[in-house]
């Protein structure tokens, strides 16, 4: 042993978690306060469109106010300042920051298999480990109203997924640490908006992006392609635009393994685009770059995606880099990745261009999502379990899992306390979204077909 050091024992983890009770009790922990807010939800969401595209400003108003789930994908800076009023445990891990049902969902692993896990992390950051779970219970209610749940069902969801969270937790906290990092979450396939996510990213291949995405150059049939202009979500860029986000390819390399460097260094840029992607991304700079490798039947596309301060940052104190600019948020988000997920997409990087920070990742590489009508009938409760076994494995890969499950306990007040404030929390929305359709005027309640967007 290091002289001076000293290495917590396993049973000092576990009473350091039982020891935050006191800083906020497990049945506190359904407590919300809108009333505390600094800021309306509408002026919350206004600063965070600061320096976004304005043209497409509206688009994102648009996708939000399609529906209170529509709302709720876009308004995680609403909830980062509720949150933030709110007493927490101080247990920290990685916290995905945007956890909620869209955000969980199939892609290839390295290896090429499918995996299933969470796989959004714009907002990551270390925070309370509750902060995911909240996030995710509220997601559950508001996704089961959407989908025809009765409100016990929909809330019964949210309770099922964190005493799924707890279940594993405490797994996970007797098990050796190696093992724990790399646990398996098994069932996947038994439950059907998994199986139904799957499906769809087994079809989620390059060539199908090809065909979607791209058209013949020139009009005729064979040969080379290009992107298919659909203004605003896709739109062509050529010359010096072009030519600036191929520049940024050059640091990108920098980020990845050699091998890696190595596979990119195979395929050649054909073309470029600008896409509007998701829901709360809408309006940030975001390129596509289509690239070939052996010949026309051997696709790759990237993802060049502007990646913002995590909504957590200016409410976490330890986050004091990321609220002063100089943490590479592409980094951030990178390795929010490697740290939650068992599996990554062998091509995540940054980069940086005209002074803002970039994610590069796969574009759908064989990548699928749950949809609402997946989430009818028994669908809801199954994939409320798999999401709380999901987050409990990323915050004990991230965190400590001992602390954690030391402040859960065996009982089950915590998750009752948490569905309870899902279901608030949803209420809260579906006021919000009311004051956001008021706001942008009669006529913008529903997006319209063109600006819909189910990509990531």
């Amino acid at each position: 042993m290091v002289a001076g050091m000293h290495w917590a024992t396993p049973e000092e983890r576990r009473k350091l978690g039982q020891a935050r009770r006191k800083q906020v009790g497990r049945q506190q922990q359904d407590e919300l306060h809108p009333k505390a807010r600094r800021a309306t939800a509408l002026e919350l969401l206004e600063r965070a469109e600061r320096g976004r595209v304005a043209a497409l400003v509206r688009l994102k108003r648009e996708r939000m106010a399609a529906s209170p789930f529509g709302y709720f994908r876009g308004a995680a800076p609403v909830m980062a300042a509720d949150l933030a009023v709110l007493p927490n445990t101080g247990i920290l891990c990685q916290i995905c920051g945007d956890a909620h049902v869209r955000n969980v969902g199939a892609f290839a692993a390295p290896d090429g298999r499918l995996v299933f896990d969470i796989n959004d992390f714009d907002e990551t950051i270390r925070g309370p480990f509750e902060w995911d779970l909240k996030r995710m219970a509220a997601s559950l209610v508001v996704a089961g109203r959407e989908a025809g749940h009765k409100e016990a069902g929909a809330r019964g969801a949210a309770q099922t997924c964190v005493e799924r969270y707890g279940a594993r937790m405490r797994a996970l906290a007797k098990m050796p640490t190696m093992d724990a990092a790399r646990v398996q979450v098994h069932r996947m396939e038994t439950a059907e908006p998994v199986e139904e996510a799957l499906k769809k990213a087994e079809r989620a291949t390059p060539m199908h992006l090809l065909e979607t995405l791209t058209e013949p150059a020139g009009g005729h049939s064979g040969g080379a392609r290009r992107f298919k202009e659909d203004k605003p979500v896709l739109t062509r860029l050529t010359g010096a635009q072009a030519q600036r986000v191929l520049a940024a390819l050059g640091p990108y390399r920098a980020t990845l393994e050699p091998e890696r460097q190595h596979l990119l260094a195979l395929y050649r840029p054909v073309d470029v685009a600008f896409k509007a992607v998701g829901t709360g991304s809408v309006g940030l700079r975001d390129y596509c770059i289509y690239f070939e490798g052996n010949g026309p039947g051997d696709p790759l596309f990237l993802q060049v995606k502007e990646e913002a301060a995590s909504v957590y940052a200016a409410y976490v104190p330890a986050a004091h880099e990321a609220v002063h600019g100089t943490e590479h948020q592409g980094r951030r988000v990178v390795d929010g990745h490697r740290a939650m997920q068992v599996e990554s997409d062998p091509l995540l990087g940054w980069t940086q261009m005209g002074g803002r920070d970039y994610l590069v990742r796969q574009l759908n590489d064989h990548k699928g999502s749950i949809e609402m009508e997946d989430l009818s009938g028994g669908g809801l409760g199954a994939f409320a379990e798999i999401c709380g076994e999901l987050l409990a494995r990323g915050h004990a890969r991230s965190g400590d899992p001992l602390a954690i499950a030391g402040y859960l306990g065996s009982g089950g007040g915590f998750a009752e306390a948490v569905a309870k404030w899902g279901a608030t929390y949803a209420d809260q929305t579906e006021k919000d979204w009311e004051a956001l359709k008021r706001k942008m005027g009669r006529g913008a309640t529903k997006a319209s077909a063109k600006g819909k967007d189910k990509s990531k």
